[in-house]
């Protein structure tokens, strides 16, 4: 009975939005969307929850600037992951962005050739670039290398077999995996050798009348060690070529050069009838599926109806164009955001986290130094750490975390020995300062 009594002793929602206090909300947000925060609330208050008259004016206000409130915002990412996955992988390169904004703000040549007047291909815009950069004969650039591997499978291999070792039915991020991605292209996924161990052999007994291509998957996010053999991708090309067979590497995180025992993509190219990899990891460059290799192969896929569903979008585009530029003008290394912090030396690491000390000594944080490792992250160069030195934050470890994952900017750190850690790696050039406001506002909280 007592809650039927607080039901009927609520007030109507047309009551309600004429008071003064609504009708200034009214002013700020429209109509709508305070009626129907208005109405959300009551509900809560039957359901059980107390709230005043003035109670549910803030109520109704806080839920509606949450509404609007931008949810997608700049991390600071001080985690040491350099291509973190959940903080949007690879940041861009000045020149990248500035592309971005410029193809943003009006109308482009996307698909125009101005020399003719004629409709032009999108992928044109970096296809002479990648080709340039990889001595690749042709190439072709979709929305992501899951779209490219999958694009690839069903254009070339749709209806037919594809041999692939046991040991390389990976899994990435969101429980995406190979033999599903097979499935869905129309291949037959013919299965060889056994997790640790697989031979060209194995490959070579495979063939059949059915089978359309030998396909190598880079394990980009794992590494299995101990008693391991696998076949190199001169043996995989030999077996492929002498059956008339194509020969597909998917190369994941896509090191054009190659760095530690990340497989290149110039060499990759030069057994591989077609290449793909993201363009978001080690190359350092936006969300995009970069497709390499022969003339033909790269025609069919361009042709296929799955291409267009799958194809980039101009702002990927132009990120993308110039990011290939910076590799192409030897410029990566300084330019690239990845590049430069795959690269940086451990001296200069160890020199801007004594800084940061000093620095954040200054505000009366207390800190220390701790000698550790990065990682390069995004199915990247798995078991590889590259050394760092860490700033280690003097207090409750997961609440600090906590206080600076919720602060304004947040800050994403991570508990190494028991203690809140920052990572100069993965702090871009700017962001020092914004940085240590982050950390003090965080310790001051904490001490409330």
């Amino acid at each position: 009975m007592q809650r039927v009594h607080r039901a009927l002793s609520l007030p109507a929602v047309g009551k309600l939005v004429n008071e003064p206090g609504y009708a200034r909300l009214r002013e700020r947000f429209p109509h709508d969307l305070v009626v129907a925060a208005i109405r959300a609330q009551l509900e809560a208050e039957r359901a059980g929850a107390e709230a005043s008259g003035e109670d549910r004016l803030a109520l109704v206000e806080a839920s509606l600037r949450s509404l609007l409130a931008t949810s997608l915002r700049r991390v600071i990412n001080a985690s040491g992951v350099v291509i973190h996955t959940n903080l949007g992988r690879a940041p861009l390169s000045r020149s990248a962005t500035a592309a971005v904004s410029e193809t943003a703000a009006g109308y482009s040549n996307l698909e125009l050739d101005l020399a003719s007047g004629r409709r032009g291909e999108r992928t044109a815009h970096v296809a002479p670039l990648l080709r340039r950069l990889t001595g690749a004969p042709a190439a072709l650039v979709v929305n992501n290398n899951a779209g490219a591997i999958l694009l690839a499978l069903t254009a070339l291999c749709r209806g037919r077999e594809v041999i692939v070792s046991r040991g390389q039915q990976v899994e990435i991020g969101g429980s995406f995996r190979m033999p599903d991605v097979m499935r869905l292209s129309g291949a037959r996924m013919v299965e060889v050798g056994t997790t640790n161990r697989t031979r060209a052999s194995d490959y070579e007994e495979a063939v059949g009348p059915r089978t359309a291509a030998v396909l190598r998957v880079h394990t980009s996010n794992f590494r299995v060690s101990g008693f391991t053999e696998s076949a190199g991708l001169a043996e995989l090309a030999e077996v492929a070529h002498n059956h008339q067979l194509l020969l597909l590497d998917d190369l994941g995180s896509g090191s054009l050069f190659g760095v530690a025992d990340e497989p290149s993509v110039v060499d990759s190219l030069r057994h591989a009838d077609l290449v793909c990899f993201s363009g978001d990891k080690l190359l350092g460059g936006p969300q995009a599926g970069i497709l390499l290799g022969s003339v033909e192969a790269v025609r069919k896929l361009a042709r296929h109806p799955l291409a267009r569903a799958l194809r980039i979008d101009k702002l990927s585009l132009a990120a993308l164009e110039a990011t290939l530029r910076e590799w192409l003008l030897e410029r990566a290394g300084t330019e690239v955001p990845v590049e430069r912090m795959v690269t940086a030396q451990p001296a200069e690491l160890r020199r801007r986290a004594a800084w940061w000390t000093v620095k954040l000594g200054d505000r009366e944080v207390a800190t220390s130094l701790l000698e550790s490792e990065s990682a390069a992250g995004g199915g990247s160069l798995p078991g590889h750490g590259l050394p760092t030195t860490l700033v280690a934050l003097e207090g409750p470890a997961s609440r600090l975390l906590s206080a600076l994952r919720q602060g304004e900017p947040p800050v994403l750190g991570r508990i190494e020995a028991d203690r809140c850690c920052l990572d100069p790696r993965t702090v871009l050039t700017g962001e020092d300062e914004p940085l240590f406001d982050a950390v003090e506002r965080a310790v001051r909280s904490l001490q409330k």
